[in-house]
């Protein structure tokens, strides 16, 4: 695969998005979860949703499991916390795997195209953010202490 518009993925609501219908538009992509203590960057991931939005940013979060089990809940609980809790309105996809062998083919590319500290492939928590450019490329990998805020002024520079 050669850039990030040969996936697809699964809504939360369970529809199939292939990820080309995004062509020409930055994506920011996080891996997120429902109870971490990175939960509270939905509020910032939304505000960059507000932000850029307009602009042509989509912001796309897969909810995972896989790290302290820190999202156990079904697809529509998930969806009911992040609107409740966070007034989340950009895109939720149905919950994935981003490690491991049931890793979803997306996070399988994203790693390889931009791996962590000392080239390590494997997300290491909840809240690993990706910033892909227009052409669908791996832009930069954010580790998931990095605050929504803080990608502004990369998130600006790929909407030129």
């Amino acid at each position: 695969m050669s850039s990030i518009y040969d996936f697809e993925a699964r809504s939360i609501d369970g529809e199939l998005v292939p990820l080309q219908q995004f062509r020409g538009k930055p994506l920011l992509i996080v891996n997120t979860a429902s109870a971490c203590g990175f939960t509270p960057q939905f509020g910032g991931l939304e505000q960059l949703h507000q932000a850029y939005g307009p602009r042509g940013l989509v912001v796309l979060g897969f909810p995972c499991n896989q790290f302290g089990q820190q999202d156990p809940g079904s697809d529509e609980e998930i969806a009911t916390f992040c609107q409740r809790n966070f007034g989340v309105t950009f895109p939720m996809m149905s919950k994935i795997d981003v490690n491991g062998p049931e890793a979803h083919p997306l996070y399988q590319w994203l790693s390889a195209e931009a791996p962590g500290l000392l080239g390590s492939k494997a997300i290491k928590w909840n809240f690993t953010k990706f910033l892909v450019g227009k052409d669908g490329r791996v832009l930069k990998r954010y580790a998931p202490q990095d605050a929504p805020q803080k990608l502004a002024s990369d998130i600006e520079a790929a909407l030129l």
